[in-house]
């Protein structure tokens, strides 16, 4: 089973805004992901693009993903 992240493994914390430079969210927030439920984890998600540009900081495009059982060559 997979947890919803928005983590694009560039994790680092902008000492300005206390928010990491790849997603976006705070050091708290990341610490307990792992124990947030679906809805919480969907509901910071949903604000984090704004969250970032409010601030003033680039909001990284999202990743696209394949659907399951798909091969990387098209």
């Amino acid at each position: 089973m997979s947890i919803e992240t928005p983590c694009i493994a560039v994790c680092m914390i902008n000492p300005q805004t206390n928010l990491c430079y790849g997603c976006g969210r705070t050091m708290p927030e990341i610490a307990r992901w792992p124990r947030m439920d679906s809805a919480e984890r969907l509901a910071i998600m949903a604000g984090l693009p704004q969250r970032m540009a409010d601030a003033g900081m680039d909001v990284p495009k999202p990743r696209r993903r394949r659907p399951a059982g798909t091969d990387a060559q098209a």
